[in-house]
């Protein structure tokens, strides 16, 4: 089946094919995004029902997410402060 650009299925696999393996870096981080996208929910929703919560991440936003049993890494906690502004 021919797709709108011209090409079909296998031609786009052998296209694929020829590219250079993806880094090792950006393998990692994508198996790693849906878990940190979940526990980023399971933050800002408890932050929106907790009060006691809300402020302790807003007093200090690492040792929070720290205390709470999470991983405060760089990028959780640069997203976290982005989805936060909105509760």
């Amino acid at each position: 089946m021919r797709e709108m650009n011209g090409f079909d299925e296998e031609q786009i696999g052998r296209l694929l094919h020829l590219l250079p393996p993806a880094p090792e870096g950006w393998v990692q981080a994508a198996q790693e995004l849906p878990a940190a996208r979940a526990m980023l929910d399971e933050i800002v929703v408890r932050a929106e029902q907790d009060a006691a919560f809300r402020l302790q991440l807003q007093d200090d936003l690492e040792r929070a997410v720290a205390a709470a049993g999470y991983e405060p890494s760089p990028f959780i906690v640069s997203r976290l402060r982005r989805r936060l502004e909105a509760v």
